[in-house]
């Protein structure tokens, strides 16, 4: 199957170029059935990583028709969850292959997960998984490259209407996760269609990484442009090669060119070296990054604040550095994290968001699915309605460990 599998890739890889989203299914399910695998279909998570919708190129979400299953709770949701490949007995009247075995397998890019797969095989073996795996691969990089513009992608992982200054965030931010160079990166954001001035930012660039939390004054539309402007002028000042401190101060007279004072907002920006381990950060009027060092301890990185950036209040911005560890943690977050309170008005606090990250994050989840049920317990805990935003921005630095990046 090793061989029929590469060269039927690579004739879907060729075929996919000026192919819409709304054929891929069709496409990959042909190019499969030459290599082996048949009844292959395609399940794409919704932005909140609660349901799996099957895209079936059909209406305008390209999922009319489709099945759905949710990501706890069911079989193809462990799949995901748990980034496995992972079998099922074929029911009667599924399969006409007398001991064929139907398969899930998570689809990832790196360690971005955008669904599952499910395919039918003839027999079960290292070869047959192996071919299970390349093509969930390739599905990753097709979705990828389709995404971006099609809107249908965009109705079909949506769960509620998304209001407008949601819409440019989503737009605004990177992909929720990433890994290489011996570091690994996970974001969320709640509420996910309803979200006003919060944004998560990162980039690499050479050895560096880039990292940056921002949360703008208000929750309306306004803060979302407020947002988008300070990430904005960040990235042009970064890549134009200014320090950190200096594009912090660039951000600062971006907005107050574009609001006066009426608007500013708080943020960490910060430079991982990822070869070294070295970390350096500046803080504008934000809650101060935390460590999380093995099950040992966890401790708050000191830094004098400088100000939110857009209040012009002229105050020196000092750097900060500090020495990561293999397997150190960072964790930058917004407010409404630890201030999200229940119905008793007790807040969720610092102390259990740390303790559920080292809890949950300790060999048996992932980075990724310890955001999403971070996410979930924060969402539970203020009856499903935050009244304030809350991003999280976690980043994990191996040094040295690169086999270990993903799952």
């Amino acid at each position: 199957m090793t061989d029929s599998t590469g060269a039927s890739l690579l004739r879907l890889m060729q075929a996919s170029h000026t192919a819409t989203l709304e054929q891929l299914p069709g496409m990959i399910a042909g190019h499969a059935a030459v290599a082996g695998m048949h009844d292959v279909a395609i399940f794409v998570v919704d932005i909140r990583e609660t349901v799996l919708r099957r895209l079936t190129g059909e209406g305008l979400d390209a999922g009319r028709g489709g099945q759905e299953f949710t990501v706890s709770g069911s079989l193809p949701g462990q799949a995901y969850r748990r980034v496995e490949l992972l079998p099922e007995p074929v029911r009667e009247g599924e399969c006409d292959r007398p001991g064929g075995r139907r398969w899930w397998v998570a689809v990832t890019d790196g360690v971005e997960r955008l669904g599952v797969l499910r395919a039918d095989t003839d027999t079960d073996d290292e070869p047959v998984r192996r071919a299970l795996r390349d093509l969930a691969s390739m599905t990753a990089l097709l979705l990828l490259s389709k995404r971006s513009y099609s809107d249908s992608y965009a109705r079909l992982v949506r769960t509620e209407p998304m209001n407008v200054a949601a819409e440019m965030q989503w737009n605004l931010t990177p992909p929720p996760a990433y890994a290489g160079q011996q570091v690994t990166v996970g974001a969320v954001m709640e509420p996910a269609y309803q979200v006003g001035g919060d944004a998560f930012d990162y980039a690499v660039a050479g050895s560096t990484l880039h990292l940056g939390v921002f949360d703008a004054m208000g929750h309306d539309t306004t803060a979302g442009i407020t947002a988008n402007v300070a990430v904005s002028a960040c990235r042009n000042a970064r890549r134009q090669g200014a320090s950190l401190s200096e594009t912090s101060r660039r951000v600062e007279e971006t907005l107050l060119g574009q609001f006066g004072t009426s608007r500013y907002v708080t943020g960490v920006l910060a430079d991982l070296d990822m070869e070294s381990g070295r970390l350096t950060w500046i803080n504008r009027g934000h809650h101060l990054p935390l460590l999380i060092r093995g099950h040992r301890w966890t401790t708050e990185l000191v830094c004098p604040p400088a100000g939110p950036m857009g209040a012009d209040l002229g105050l020196s911005v000092i750097m900060a550095t500090e020495q990561l560890e293999p397997g150190d943690r960072l964790l930058l977050y917004t407010d409404g994290v630890v201030e999200a309170r229940d119905r008793h008005g007790t807040e969720f606090g610092q102390e259990r968001f740390v303790d559920f990250i080292r809890r949950h994050h300790s060999g048996r989840h992932t980075l990724h699915e310890t955001l999403r049920r971070l996410m979930a317990a924060i969402m539970e805990h203020h009856d499903g309605k935050l009244d304030d935003d809350a991003t999280v921005l976690l980043t994990e630095w191996r040094g040295g460990h690169q086999q270990e990046l993903t799952p």
